[in-house]
């Protein structure tokens, strides 16, 4: 078990995480801040789905995962068809418009990544993906469905036949 001072830094490490999520925020196009990024990028992640599990999901409540969505579908990103088994509910579906918009914030993000993290190995990069999703893993994060990284031949090399 870590020490009372490391989890004290660590505390600190995350408040600072802050300022990169801000500097990603930027990197988007005007017309798609934050929000509106993370309903596109559920959607495919998860597929359609009413706006009561796109809220669940985004962790925020109704009011504001309605907001987001009015933005989205306002510059066709989204469309929003009638649940066959409640009329009175909707299903959010991504459009082509939606996966293009998706498509672009995905290159300006691995953009700014790959430019702050130029001076980083690959393996520092897999084991930062590693730790962070053991992270949210840790916190029970619905929206993770972690990344399978292939094990670095540091660790393939301690491992014993039997483990394997």
């Amino acid at each position: 078990m870590a020490e009372q001072t490391q989890f004290e830094e660590l505390a600190r490490q995350l408040s600072a995480v802050g300022v990169v999520k801000r500097e990603v925020g930027r990197a988007l196009p005007p017309d798609c801040p934050a929000g509106s990024a993370a309903v596109l990028t559920l959607l495919r992640r998860h597929g359609d789905m009413r706006m009561s599990k796109l809220a669940e999901l985004l962790a925020v409540d109704m009011s504001v995962t309605s907001r987001h969505v009015a933005h989205v579908a306002a510059h066709g990103w989204i469309e929003r068809h009638p649940d066959p088994a409640d009329k009175r509910s909707r299903i959010l579906c991504l459009t082509p418009e939606g996966l293009d918009e998706l498509a672009e914030l995905n290159r300006r993000t691995t953009r700014l990544l790959a430019e702050r993290l130029a001076d980083w190995t690959d393996d520092e990069v897999a084991q930062l993906i590693r730790l962070m999703t053991r992270l949210r893993t840790s916190f029970g994060d619905c929206r993770s469905s972690p990344v399978r990284l292939p094990t670095p031949a540091s660790e393939e090399d301690t491992r014993t036949p039997a483990s394997t």
